[in-house]
């Protein structure tokens, strides 16, 4: 579980090994928002070849703030040396690291 509240609200975009995520959805009748993406190669800035996938859900707690996702993947040529959520950013563009990921074998659940 992770306290960011607002600023990931603003933004839920995750790397794994050079994945972008992509469409996000969000459930209204609760105090949960829930999230969803999956990750590609071709959304990656810039796009690229490689056979890599996965998907991340997240949901957020609107009264405490607490973000738990959980990010699956698979097809990477090696394992993983990396993992992060990413902050903002226009469409096209990289953002900076925000939050990295202690280990980043797949599933990551926080």
């Amino acid at each position: 579980m992770t306290k960011y509240g607002t600023f990931l609200r603003a933004a839920f975009i995750t790397g794994v090994a050079s994945a972008a995520l992509v469409g996000c959805g969000m459930m209204s009748k609760s105090n949960t928002a829930s999230f969803s993406g999956a990750m590609n190669a071709a959304s990656e800035v810039p796009p690229n070849m490689t056979r890599g996938s996965g998907m991340a859900e997240a949901w957020l707690n609107r009264d405490t703030n607490v973000l738990k996702y959980k990010i699956t993947y698979t097809g990477l040529s090696g394992p993983a040396t990396a993992a992060h959520f990413h902050g903002p950013a226009a469409a096209g563009a990289n953002a900076g690291v925000v939050l990295p990921f202690a280990n980043a074998a797949s599933p990551i659940e926080g």
